[in-house]
């Protein structure tokens, strides 16, 4: 049995994948688990090499991804290639992590005892991905998992199966033994049961899952359950912080780019810009300027900086909060509503804390404008949000920016950059609504391992009793 993933510009059938039900996913977590001892047992330079091979097998499918994006989510060719690009590095990075699964000796106050700190594999992880960064997201979920010994099931998204299935065929033209990569597909009806399935089952001992807070909490919970821990990057509300002294060109780049990158559909996306009311007027006129070059089209056709969002869902939630801002005294200030996936990029001025606008994340290309009194005032909007995955903070004055920086609560900031910026080696993650734990580079070995005590007497013991 298969389930269709439609094309949001076309209504055409993008992709079709087989829809798993719980017994097919049991099944996928115990060859997984039976794959596990070999794999973890193999040299880290062995599996630094079936991870190079990886890379270089997505690599190799650069048409067939951009294709799949396009009809699957209405992704641009460039989102398609960036996400093709920083995936392939997220491998190389992850293989080159191999080496560095360690431990270390701590000098011991019993005589003669040689006690160790040590990172082992822990088993089968699941990784849970979803659809708007969707190689990005989906390599992140396995790559490091892979590298410190583990055997993974990718839980691949409804929105993409075709995307990220393609990341498993690249997966197994390396050579991975049997069952140490998995894929699990379903129908968007059958998600709940399958994934609460593969929580379940013994064999799977670490979850990670990147989507919605919604989802993350009832996720966290049900592991909670099975006391196994979790890996969460949650939703964003990402504030970048417009301060009197600030570059105001530099400021607009990066707003823009924040904002509007993949129709502002990233969790990192800008979704509030906190302007200092001195300068406010000055970076709205310079702003608006440039969101109004910033044209929505079908992104097969090339020719738009922004493509399509993923569905008709999106399009309504965007214009609700659009219709509560300027109901409740906000202007708009370039774009505006829409009536399809081709939505424009919109800015709104002047949103206070009475609309949704200023709390809800949007997912979508619309980004909100707050005026601040000073910079003590930015820094109490930007943590007035349940939210704090990224944010971003624009002064010509470096150290003033650092000082701003640590008094954001947000498991990220950029000083002088967008809040739209990932790197395979560097720790992602949030805190609060959007989540916790952290992907990337070292960081991901403690999520990925368990840390065990080992001791070994080297002289003959002495006890009291």
């Amino acid at each position: 049995m298969k389930f269709e993933r439609i094309n949001p510009l076309t209504g055409a059938v993008a992709s079709s994948a087989p829809a798993m039900q719980v017994d097919e996913a049991v099944a996928v977590a115990e060859r997984a688990q039976a794959a596990f001892p070999a794999w973890a047992a193999l040299g880290p330079n062995a599996r630094r090499s079936v991870l190079m091979q990886a890379a270089a097998q997505l690599e190799a499918r650069r048409e067939a991804f951009v294709e799949a994006m396009m009809n699957e989510i209405g992704a641009t060719e460039g989102w398609a290639l960036f996400n093709l690009q920083l995936a392939v590095g997220m491998v190389r990075e992850a293989a080159a992590l191999t080496t560095q699964v360690g431990g270390e000796v701590i000098p011991s106050d019993k005589p003669g005892c040689l006690s160790m700190a040590v990172r082992q594999p822990v088993g089968v992880v699941l990784g849970i991905a979803p659809w708007n960064a969707p190689i990005i997201l989906a390599v992140r979920a396995i790559a490091v998992a892979l590298a410190c010994g583990n055997s993974v099931i990718l839980k691949a998204s409804e929105i993409c199966p075709r995307t990220q299935g393609l990341i498993v065929e690249a997966f197994a033209e390396a050579d991975f033994p049997e069952g140490v990569v998995n894929v699990v597909t379903n129908a968007p009806e059958d998600a709940a049961d399958v994934v609460g399935a593969l929580i379940d089952h013994p064999a799977v001992k670490r979850i990670n899952f990147t989507g919605s807070t919604e989802v993350g909490r009832i996720i966290a919970r049900r592991a909670a359950e099975q006391l196994k821990p979790c890996l969460l990057e949650l939703g964003g509300k990402a504030p970048l912080l417009v301060l009197e002294d600030a570059d105001l060109d530099q400021a607009v780049a990066a707003a823009a780019f924040g904002a509007f990158l993949n129709q502002g559909q990233i969790c990192m996306s800008t979704e509030r810009l906190i302007v200092v009311e001195s300068v406010a007027d000055e970076f709205m006129s310079r702003f608006a300027t440039k969101v109004k070059t910033m044209a929505a089209g079908d992104p097969r056709e090339g020719r738009t900086p922004l493509g399509a969002v993923v569905d008709s869902k999106t399009v309504d939630h965007v214009n609700g909060l659009i219709d509560d801002a300027l109901a409740k005294g906000a202007a708009l200030a370039a774009g505006g509503k829409a009536d399809s996936v081709i939505m424009p990029a919109t800015v709104i001025d002047g949103v206070t804390a009475d609309m949704r606008l200023y709390r809800d994340e949007s997912f979508g290309p619309v980004v909100a404008v707050i005026r601040a009194e000073d910079e003590a005032d930015a820094i109490r909007i930007a943590n007035d949000s349940d939210f704090g995955l990224s944010s971003s903070v624009f002064t010509r004055d470096t150290a003033r920016g650092l000082k701003v920086a640590r008094q954001i609560r947000a498991g990220m900031c950029h000083i002088n950059g967008p809040t739209v910026h990932d790197e395979a080696q560097m720790p992602f993650g949030g805190m609060g609504a959007s989540g916790y734990g952290r992907f990337g580079g070292r960081t991901g070995i403690d999520q990925f391992t368990e840390l065990r005590w080992i001791t070994a007497e080297t002289e003959p013991g002495r006890y009291p009793i």
